[in-house]
């Protein structure tokens, strides 16, 4: 199990947060535009939106800072 986790994270902090707040908010703006098709209120898409897209940013985030422990997959540098 030793060779599929490493002790040093592979990408930078930074990195991680920086495709999160991108992604995200690619991913607010979707969540928005559906829940308004679906609901027909602007004010209700946009707390659906916020509320889904901030629980699901913090687990996005942890999940990518986990997987920066796993070594599996990831070509060793010379």
């Amino acid at each position: 199990m030793s060779g599929l986790v490493s002790r040093s994270a592979i990408h930078d902090r930074k990195r991680a947060v920086a495709k999160t707040v991108c992604y995200r908010a690619l991913m607010v703006a979707i969540t928005v535009l559906v829940a308004w098709v679906v609901v027909g209120d602007v004010a209700a898409a946009v707390n659906i939106g916020i509320v889904a897209n901030v629980v699901k940013t913090v687990t996005y985030y942890s999940y990518e800072r986990l997987w920066d422990h796993v070594t599996w997959g990831v070509a060793e540098t010379a």
